[in-house]
């Protein structure tokens, strides 16, 4: 096997990391979704991240690649900005290459359209993925429409995992609302079991699991 590193130095001087992967099967690309996902607003210096101006031209670039079969997307990460998050997941969603996810660790918040935006998905074991309303931080407007505008990004977070995955609209807002799980908030918090058996993720596996279901998904394409 053939691994070739690219690395390229954020603007905060941290390594991002993308991995083309050679072997006598199939030819893959790693993509690792690590960290707080960053949008418009740069996080200091010392937070792990992934931003989605690095990774957007990525997977053009593995689309348009004709030597790439596939995509194996790496997850570990506490969520961040909803748009930026959102604009990644639709990308992965309308590639025509196969791609598989496994989530590693935690994909929480709006990590979740990210693990469900691949062709399928596996967690680990003891992983866990946070499900909560959408929310922010600082000072907003305490009117009805700052309601109305949060109720529609959350729509369209609800639409687009119940589209990419088996669970329910009615499901995914239940364990949105859930009290008594998370301490001083609502939500819910699922293990690798118990986000497979809600119908949100594929499988429990891991990376050679992963990486076999990729390559079956390469083969049926072929």
């Amino acid at each position: 096997m053939e691994i070739e590193e690219t690395n390229q130095t954020s603007k905060n001087g941290m390594i991002e990391q993308t991995t083309p992967i050679k072997n006598a099967l199939h030819n893959i690309h790693c993509l690792n979704i690590f960290g707080q996902i960053e949008g418009h607003n740069i996080l200091p210096p010392n937070t792990k991240a992934t931003r989605y101006e690095e990774i957007l031209p990525t997977l053009i670039e593995i689309e348009e690649n004709k030597d790439i079969e596939g995509l194996l997307m790496l997850i570990n990460t506490v969520g961040g900005d909803v748009e930026a998050g959102l604009a990644i997941a639709e990308v992965v969603a309308s590639m025509s290459k196969p791609t598989v996810s496994i989530v590693l660790g935690g994909g929480h918040s709006i990590g979740v359209p990210l693990a469900v935006s691949t062709d399928y998905s596996f967690i680990v074991p003891s992983a866990t993925m946070t499900i909560h309303p959408i929310r922010t931080n600082g000072l907003v407007i305490g009117a009805i429409q700052t309601y109305e505008y949060f109720n529609k990004v959350q729509d369209r977070v609800v639409s687009f995992v119940s589209k990419n995955s088996k669970i329910t609209k009615r499901k995914l807002l239940n364990l949105m609302v859930a009290t008594g799980i998370i301490a001083n908030d609502v939500g819910t918090i699922l293990f690798g079991e118990e986000a497979v058996k809600c119908r949100l993720i594929d499988n429990v596996g891991g990376i050679s699991n992963a990486i076999s279901k990729l390559y079956s998904l390469i083969e049926e394409k072929i």
